[in-house]
């Protein structure tokens, strides 16, 4: 079954000018999906419907068999999918264990915030991230060690899906390649991981790619 199942989906943001015209696409658990496309073909668009960020004009979305447009949006962003954004958008002024407990706490976690900052530690600890450079404030990290703090705070609310604007976009050769293999490992996890991206070398890696 897939996890989210997108059905004559059509978007535009003028009337009579779809960005999206009749999209049919799913997607399935154990799997990374590279979304892919020329400049202005929808892909970043394509990411917000799927994050719940925008409604289609047309068509629908589910997510385990259930219309999106029918559930609460603010838990679907919040626990059901996980987004990484393509230029972080982390609190700079804050470590980042502290940002991946202020995102458990959007996401209504009642644990103690010990308990959290445990958790947060683990986290990036998973995305080669040691503790000693965790109770640094993002701002002192290099755009690679940010991109890794995006993702483990996107997987703070353990979500089945992981949404991930260009996240290599900016990173050098060998920084792209940790990240690739840390999707990679999501979706040997069980994550259902949908990329966007511009890179021939990311799209390589995808099992599965959309071309818009």
């Amino acid at each position: 079954m897939a996890v989210i199942k997108l059905e004559n989906v059509y978007f535009g943001y003028e009337k009579d000018k779809d960005v999206l015209s009749d999209i049919n696409y799913e997607f399935d658990e154990g799997k990374i999906y590279a979304i892919v496309g020329r400049s202005g073909a929808g892909k970043t668009t394509l990411l917000s419907l799927l994050s719940g960020l925008a409604s289609p004009t047309r068509g629908n979305i589910y997510f385990q068999d259930e219309d999106i447009s029918k559930v609460n949006k603010y838990d679907y962003r919040s626990k059901m999918v996980g987004v990484v954004f393509q230029n972080f958008n982390l609190i700079n002024n804050l470590t980042a264990a502290e940002n991946i407990a202020l995102s458990m706490d959007i996401a209504g976690s009642k644990e103690p915030s010990t308990a959290k900052k445990e958790k947060a530690y683990r986290l990036l600890e998973s995305v080669n991230i040691p503790r000693e450079e965790s109770d640094r404030r993002v701002l002192k990290l290099s755009g690679g060690q940010q991109q890794r703090v995006a993702i483990a705070r996107a997987l703070s609310h353990d979500p089945q899906v992981i949404l991930a604007d260009e996240p290599t976009g900016n990173l050098d050769e060998q920084t792209q390649e940790e990240i690739l293999q840390i999707l990679k490992r999501l979706a040997e996890d069980g994550k259902c991981v949908i990329v966007v991206t511009h890179s021939p070398e990311v799209a390589k890696r995808a099992d599965e790619i959309y071309r818009l």
